[in-house]
């Protein structure tokens, strides 16, 4: 398998000429790489050597080893060995990637030169993303990645942090043919910390091929590729995945612990100052979850060049990741009654410990079960004519259409949960000193004859992202030293992100116990499934549970209820966002060599972009509002209809790119670019959306608005190369972004459709005095469910084991009208992040043995406040990171370990409680080894075996301190065996 680096000049704008000493270096230099053949890990590090030395600006890449073999078995994984590039794992896995502190929503991805269109679905919402996800694409068909850190104005818009370029190989690029088929079988070690019946097979298979070859002397190439991949997995999570509720510490109410002198105020150890903050959990969870995934890959490419000045290219590229995920898990919610807690010191106190103090008997054990399939659809069909009109002129177009769709694969719905529950939990604690969160219950036991069907969320989210892209690209060669690049071009992006929810708020039971069979109640036992991290071995720690069937329960569900539909996801949307940006650019830039005492090179550069926004959203109508449970009030909603907003900005971008060969070894760089990011796609939808929950103190909602302004980034390079030796170098580099129209929100009081609610309403007061109940909610609602059954709005449907009222109370006419706090996008704050890179590449002679070493520091001043509950603007994914990655490598053997490290992060700036207050989401520093051996039977047969994540890693999320777990997460090793031939 033989790959040629100069593979991609179609779909490319021509580089700028390269700063050399003299014309024949330069001629020696390009001579030299078009005759590169990359056989192995060296001549790969030196590829992209040559990329990273040549090219204007700062840019790094990665090359494949061989055609089907890319050094990582995931191209995130990949990028994250190059400095300044972190990665966002998923199931264990890269998927996302930040880049010099800039998150996935704002780095732009291209498909040899193409702007590719992105979508994703969110677990509860409608996705608002513009994030490339690279877990859909497998490596083998990829020659090449490029990150360009700096800004061109011959690139397409929208990549702050970069611009990532994918490159597939061109058969008239090669000029030769090259077949060659791999098979792989592939173990994950978290498959088998599952329940069984989460488990999938052991081991699954991986095959990818590639076909490319010239005929008719070199004037016509065909080139086709395909991997099919096979991949069971398991991950186990443990933490509080609904949120910590902030308060301060002289607040009162929504669940705040006692004040000083109040009643059990004297339980409470080292309690949080008036001026401190502390938080609460909502509930503690552990989960199991089983994954299977099936990832199809193709691309075939056809080339004509009728004469030596016209290349023609027509490419087809698919990729189909389809995800089926199965989950039980254990969880104990808390209602914040009276309770007992220990603290650490402010001014931010951290739980060590938190009991509600409930008699035996009556509150829910939890265990709660999930079964969907999610499918990811990606196809892109281009066409690229290269013709060099003269010596001076070549002139190139290149036109694409490709679409993204993601969206459910299951009648289930992209996302589910069937809640089930024993009403038999006492006394329940958490001690939060480990960093798994141990739940402590003396007095609770499984009872599979009281285990039941409680609540229920069969939700459906559906992505679907196009462009529309024609480019038209020039370059006039004014002389030796110098030349003009120009180009102009239309895109057209189109986005619909949709949601839809069937959910039943029957936390309280919705069936009978006599309804489900014991047997369906699989007894486990937590320790089996979370083996490493510590606390699992306290013996305090409780770890009966079972585990269930999601078909047979679901159905004995629908079938206690006679309606199958509300346990099915719903085809119809409620949340329905339809946006179309239409934009139009040209651009020019002039290159021009010189020497001053020393070779050097400078472009400068100028982007015109304007856009047009159109954004419709289907906008619920909110009829009124239904109390159904403790703390849970529906929001009923009629008929939707769509509104439509637009909008428009345009830019004018700037960039400049000198360097300098200082020596024939030392070269210096500066560059300064400016580059906008568009906004999410929630931020700029047409209408005005309440979710579909409230609670006592109110309702949540959010509104879009399409004339917002793109974040605009003004960047600095600066950076110093020194190529001492063949295949090594060391480099350091400066950078500084100053970023403009950051999108953040402010939240806005509302009263919408002028909703009553029940809460503080006629009958609510009346319950409360009259019935004796204070602020007793359960007391409450068995007074109005009791008391007025049939009459006012009130619905009684039954009653729970413990003999409380199950049913609906509905806001009336008199009652309150519900606040809602509406979250509404706005351009905010600016402010800037800077850091430096350093790198070092050395092969040490002829020994085989090598070793590459990157290290990025960032930082920005735009940090998130512990202290506050307001809407932050925090930047989310800036972390320092690190990679060393040593090698050896002769004509039989070759050996590879990787490790990479990134430090602590703020992952979210919201985790999704209850009192809709700012909380964060920090993960935690996490670093990994990945171990490949290779193995030449001959120069046709080869060998390969890899382990990723070989020390077992563990990935740790958290809150305001450390104690607040949100997620501690182990998905295991995992283990695959390879053989590939080469005809």
């Amino acid at each position: 398998m033989l790959f040629l680096v100069a593979a991609a000049h179609a779909q490319q704008a021509p580089a700028a000429p390269k700063a050399a000493a003299s014309e024949a270096q330069r001629k020696a230099a390009d001579a030299q790489i078009d005759t590169v053949v990359v056989t192995g890990i060296r001549q790969s590090l030196d590829t992209s050597l040559n990329l990273k030395r040549q090219q204007r600006g700062v840019v790094d890449g990665i090359v494949a080893e061989d055609i089907g073999k890319f050094p990582d078995t995931n191209l995130a994984e990949s990028m994250q060995r190059i400095s300044g590039v972190s990665i966002d794992r998923s199931m264990g896995e890269g998927s996302k990637v930040t880049v010099r502190g800039v998150g996935p929503d704002f780095n732009l991805v291209l498909l040899n030169g193409r702007q590719m269109p992105a979508s994703s679905i969110a677990d509860t919402s409608a996705s608002n993303s513009r994030a490339f996800d690279f877990a859909n694409l497998a490596s083998e068909s990829i020659a090449a990645l490029e990150v360009y850190k700096t800004s061109r104005a011959s690139s397409p818009t929208g990549g702050i942090g970069a611009t990532i370029n994918i490159k597939t190989a061109r058969p008239l690029d090669t000029k030769k043919t090259i077949a060659s088929i791999g098979v792989k079988a592939v173990h994950d070690g978290g498959n088998s910390r599952l329940p069984d019946n989460l488990k999938g097979d052991s081991v699954t298979p991986e095959v990818s091929g590639i076909y490319s070859t010239t005929f008719g002397d070199g004037k016509f190439g065909v080139a086709v590729s395909g991997s099919y991949q096979k991949r069971d997995l398991g991950y186990n999570s443990a933490g509080v995945p609904n949120g910590w509720l902030p308060f301060k510490g002289d607040e009162v109410g929504n669940g705040a612990i006692p004040l000083p002198g109040q009643p059990g105020a004297d339980r409470i150890t080292n309690r949080p100052g008036a001026s401190d903050v502390y938080s609460l959990p909502q509930n503690v969870n552990y989960n199991m979850n089983g994954v299977s995934r099936e990832r199809t890959n193709g691309q075939v490419t056809f080339q004509f060049a009728p004469t030596k000045s016209l290349t023609t290219t027509l490419d087809y590229t698919l990729s189909q990741n389809k995800v089926h995920t199965r989950r039980n898990d254990l969880s104990a919610w808390f209602s914040f009654g009276p309770s007992s807690s220990s603290w650490t010191s402010g001014p931010v106190a951290a739980p060590l410990n938190y009991t509600e103090l409930i008699a035996a008997g009556n509150a829910d054990l939890s265990m709660g079960g999930a079964d969907f399939a999610t499918k990811n659809d990606n196809k892109s069909l281009g066409f690229n004519a290269d013709w060099k009109a003269t010596d001076r002129l070549r002139v190139e177009f290149d036109a694409h259409r490709s679409t993204a769709t993601s969206g459910a694969d299951s009648p289930w719905g992209s996302n589910n949960v069937i809640g089930t529950a024993s009403f038999n939990r006492g006394q329940t604690s958490v001690d939060f000193s480990n960093d798994l969160p141990v739940l402590i219950m003396p007095t609770t036991t499984r009872d599979a004859s009281r285990q039941l069907v409680t609540g229920s969320s069969f939700r459906n989210s559906y992505t679907k992202s196009e462009v529309d892209q024609q480019q038209l690209r020039g370059s006039y060669q004014l002389s030796d030293e110098s030349k003009l690049d120009f180009g102009v071009g239309l895109t057209k992006v189109k986005n619909r992100s949709a949601y839809s929810n069937v959910q039943l708020d029957t936390w309280g039971g919705a069936t009978n116990p006599a309804d489900y069979p014991d047997t369906v109640w699989l007894p486990q036992d937590l320790r089996d499934f979370f083996g490493k991290i510590g606390g699992v071995g306290d013996p305090r720690l409780f770890t009966q549970f079972y585990t269930f069937d999601f078909a047979t329960v679901r159905d004995l569900a629908a079938k206690a209820w006679s309606d199958p539909s509300k346990y099915q996801a719903s085809p119809v949307f409620s949340t329905d966002r339809r946006t179309t940006e239409k934009s139009s650019s040209a651009y020019a830039e002039y290159t021009r060599e010189w020497e001053l005492g020393v070779p050097m090179s400078a472009t400068l550069g100028m982007r015109y972009e304007r856009t047009k926004v159109s954004s419709s959203a289907l906008v619920p109508i909110a009829t009124g509002i239904t109390w159904g449970s403790n703390n849970e009030l529906t929001v009923l909603k009629g008929d939707p209809g769509f509104t439509t907003l637009d909008g428009k900005y345009s830019y004018w971008l700037p960039s400049i790119d000198w360097d300098a060969d200082l020596t024939d070894k030392l070269k210096l760089r500066a560059s300064y670019g400016t580059t906008i990011g568009r906004p999410g796609w929630d931020a700029i939808q047409g209408g005005q959306t309440l979710n579909d929950l409230a609670r006592v103190n109110g309702g949540t909602g959010s509104q879009g608005n399409p004339g917002l302004k793109p974040l605009k980034a003004k960047n600095f390079d600066l950076s110093l190369e020194f190529y001492y030796a063949k295949s090594s170098y060391v480099a350091a580099g400066f950078f500084r972004k100053n970023i403009s129209n950051y999108i953040g929100s402010t939240l806005e009081n509302a009263t919408p459709f002028n909703l009553h609610t029940p809460i503080g309403g006629k009958l609510y007061n009346e319950a409360s005095t009259t019935g004796a109940c204070g602020t007793d909610l359960t007391c409450i609602r068995n007074y109005i469910l009791n008391t007025y059954n049939g009459q006012q709005g009130v619905t009684r449907t039954g009653f729970d084991t413990n003999g409380n009222a199950l049913g609906t109370i509905a806001g009336q006419p008199g009652d309150p009208v519900a606040n809602f706090q509406i979250t509404v996008p706005a351009n905010t704050q600016s402010n800037s992040l800077k850091g430096f890179e350093l790198n070092v590449q050395h092969t040490f002679g002829n020994s085989g043995f090598g070793v590459a070493a990157n290290y990025t520091k960032v930082k920005s001043g735009l940090k998130y406040d512990n202290m506050s509950f307001a809407q932050q603007y925090a930047l989310v994914g800036l972390s320092d990171s690190a990679n060393l990655v040593g090698f050896y490598e002769d004509a039989k053997f070759s050996v590879r370990v990787a490790y990479n490290w990134r430090d602590k992060f703020l992952a979210a700036v919201n985790d999704g409680n209850t009192l809709g207050r700012s909380a964060p989401i920090f993960t935690e520093p996490y670093s990994q080894v990945d171990v490949s051996l290779g193995y030449n039977f001959s120069e046709r047969l080869s060998l390969q075996a890899e382990v990723i994540n070989l020390g077992d890693s563990v990935l740790r999320q958290h809150g305001r301190t450390k104690e607040e777990v949100y997620a501690v997460t182990q998905t295991g090793r995992r283990y695959m065996l390879g053989l590939r031939y080469k005809f």
